[in-house]
């Protein structure tokens, strides 16, 4: 794996969907960004907001797309062309309906398991990018799936989410210079 140059989380939109469970890419990235003390802003061309992240030798974008998760590609396909970030620099953070909240994996690779954030994203680009799966627990039944992802998840499993997001930026570092391994080792003994 590439050094990381692009943190996608994927989400949706607007106040409607800003606490539910289909935006824990979002809550991610966000968490990001307050550590480094940076501030999205609109990006239009890239159909989303982004802000660049430079900080101890650190250089990289942050980007939530405005696209509307089923469009998600677009936006990430936007602002890795532009600034000729190769798909295997990618990550991409979204919520995992077969992990339990509270838990946080890395992969690389593989398809896209319904996710249609992921479906478009490997349309768009390949799935030769990372990902970091967070945990959202799962409804019981596929027919339930997208009433449970466009909900709020229960006080306690937000927390859970949070908490899992939280561990999950401090393998960044590693991320950030190429060592998957390392941030999976890191990061899988914690969660």
């Amino acid at each position: 794996m590439s050094s990381v140059k692009l943190i996608v989380g994927l989400g949706n939109p607007g106040d409607k969907y800003e606490q539910t469970r289909h935006n824990a890419g979002f809550w991610f990235v966000d968490e990001v960004a307050r550590q480094f003390g940076v501030v999205f802003r609109p990006e239009s061309k890239f159909l989303g907001e982004a802000v660049r992240v430079q900080s101890n030798g650190a250089d990289f974008w942050l980007l939530k797309p405005a696209t509307f998760m089923n469009r998600s590609g677009q936006s990430i396909q936007a602002l890795a062309n532009f600034y000729k970030i190769p798909v295997e620099s990618i990550l991409v953070v979204h919520d995992e309906l077969d992990l339990e909240p509270g838990v946080a994996k890395l992969k690389v690779g593989g398809g896209h398991g319904g996710h249609n954030g992921l479906r478009d994203t490997i349309a768009a680009m390949g799935n030769r990018f990372a990902r970091l799966r967070l945990g959202i627990g799962h409804p019981g039944h596929r027919d339930q799936v997208v009433d449970y992802v466009l909900k709020a998840p229960s006080k306690i499993d937000r927390q859970k989410i949070d908490e899992a997001s939280y561990e999950a930026t401090r393998v960044l570092p590693a991320l950030l210079k190429g060592d998957l391994q390392q941030a999976m080792q890191e990061l899988h003994t914690r969660s």
